[in-house]
């Protein structure tokens, strides 16, 4: 078998080891290794600005709003009636009554986040109708929270499962990608 041979440093490597060599104190009776200092690496050249600055990038097409009871884009008309009228059944459903409305987002959050991870197609969020002329709380803000960025890329279309029941949304989610 022949001998190696010694692998020579490149340049770079030399640099570095001299830099290294010089930090280290010898062992008690030997000489500090001689290091041949080395030039400098060679400034990298300045990079040429263009004259005019590059155009923007138009930014991401933004989801539609989502409103409760509008057909979204996307869907065709009978997989749209299939869902409103409730043929397309809810595998979950989230009960909101009696939470706060901090701790009801939170909780929608989470649950939309979990269904959508696991292909759960069509998920119930119950609100309840609430005391007031225009409804609860809970109810005047899901669709406010369903529309912000964290939520909007999971659902795909909203309805009531009932003209006569508006405390309760059924939200067909989008499938992963």
């Amino acid at each position: 078998m022949a001998p190696r041979r010694a692998r020579t440093l490149s340049e770079s490597e030399a640099r570095d080891w001299a830099a290294y060599a010089r930090t280290v104190a010898p062992l008690p009776g030997r000489a500090a290794p001689e290091v041949a200092e080395l030039a400098p690496p060679p400034l990298p050249e300045p990079i040429a600005r263009p004259a005019h600055p590059p155009t923007p990038r138009p930014a991401a097409a933004r989801p539609t709003p989502l409103a409760v009871g509008d057909q979204p884009g996307g869907l065709d008309n009978s997989s749209w009636n299939r869902f409103r009228s409730g043929k397309l059944g809810a595998v979950r459903t989230l009960d909101l009554h009696g939470r706060t409305a901090q701790r009801a987002f939170h909780a929608l959050h989470a649950f939309l986040h979990a269904a959508h991870a696991d292909h759960v197609r069509v998920v119930e969020v119950i609100t309840g109708r609430g005391s007031g002329e225009g409804g609860g709380i809970l109810r005047r803000e899901l669709p406010l929270w369903l529309n912000l960025p964290a939520l909007r890329p999971l659902v795909l279309a909203a309805s009531h499962p009932h003209a006569a029941n508006p405390g309760s949304v059924r939200l067909l989610l989008r499938r992963p990608k």
